[in-house]
């Protein structure tokens, strides 16, 4: 939000337990405290970044002090807006984001969805600041899941596939350093004809492809491996995941 310019780093209150967790938020000019009510005191929309277990906690600590100006948005896994409601006072405008690993480089996938409470404006607002930061959509708390079987686990399924990429160039004689550059270009220029165009992935891929080509004879290696049958099993797999952490 800061090098964007949406949120001034002086309008910013990050709350941690150490001094090392803050120390990033000081360089970004932010100011900080290790006081979680001084947060809400001082502060409209309140971002709740914890571990799964640490939540109930953190919420029973600042539930005297929210009130029906605050906007209470948690980034925890696993955490149900339910959950959340029902820890919260009675009418708190909640919502629940998941964001992944590239929000960092702001080229970022995230979703999110709203309590009872939050309405268009709350959702206007959340989608308004973090856009910023990549890609924002509004889902169903049940996608919620999903998508961190698809992207937030999915970053990871990428990045082993660019290492397989790469090795497979450098078997063949070239440099390990350019190997990995090419591969990193070849994704995101794929990724960005899939967002800018529109098409549907198998469209653009059947272009690349001509009739007895490099292209087809790599495909059918690819599909000997059984790629995308893998893929989809650790989409389920990651998702399912999800959805065990959430009954813990």
């Amino acid at each position: 939000l800061i090098p964007q310019g949406k949120v001034p780093a002086s309008c910013i209150l990050a709350s941690a337990p150490s001094e090392k967790n803050l120390d990033t938020w000081r360089e970004s000019g932010c100011r900080t405290t290790h006081c979680n009510l001084e947060v809400l005191q001082e502060s409209t929309l309140v971002f709740l970044a914890t571990k799964p277990h640490v939540l109930p906690g953190v919420l029973q600590e600042i539930r005297p002090a929210v009130g029906p100006h605050h906007i209470v948005v948690s980034l925890a896994a696993g955490v149900s807006l339910q959950t959340l409601q029902r820890l919260l006072p009675a009418g708190t405008k909640v919502l629940r984001l998941m964001p992944n690993l590239p929000c960092v480089v702001q080229a970022g996938a995230m979703v999110f969805a709203r309590g009872s409470g939050a309405g268009d404006s709350e959702a206007a607002l959340l989608k308004h600041l973090l856009s910023s930061c990549g890609l924002c959509e509004e889902v169903p708390e049940s996608y919620i899941n999903i998508h961190t079987g698809l992207s937030g686990s999915g970053v990871a399924y990428v990045y082993l596939f660019a290492e397989a990429l790469a090795e497979g160039a450098v078997k063949m004689g070239m440099p390990g350093g350019l190997a990995s550059r090419i591969a990193a270009q070849t994704l995101l220029g794929a990724a960005k004809m899939m967002l800018e165009t529109g098409e549907h992935p198998a469209k653009l891929r059947g272009d690349v492809c001509t009739p007895g080509g490099t292209t087809i004879h790599a495909l059918h290696q690819l599909e000997k491996g059984a790629l995308r049958a893998t893929v989809m099993n650790a989409v389920e797999a990651a998702t399912n995941r999800a959805c065990d952490v959430a009954k813990d």
